[in-house]
């Protein structure tokens, strides 16, 4: 298994207390606000091209993007 490389990004430091409060309430699921990003960010470029969902999907990316203080 090869050593992971990292790199600095910037966030609202209100964005970032709010992902601290998503750590706390995963009841040990997530060890660190990095550890919460990575998997979000991992999860997003999972998914397919914008350009390929249906309206309602569309609409439930945007729900889910939301509530998670992204847009």
């Amino acid at each position: 298994m090869s050593k992971k490389e990292y790199v600095t990004i910037r966030i609202p430091k209100n964005l970032y207390e709010e992902i601290e409060r998503q750590v706390e309430a995963s009841q040990g699921e997530f060890k660190s606000v990095e550890d919460y990003v990575e998997f979000v960010l991992s999860e997003v470029l999972k998914e397919e091209p914008e350009d390929t969902y249906t309206p309602e999907e569309e609409e439930e990316i945007k729900r889910r993007l939301r509530s998670l203080g992204y847009i």
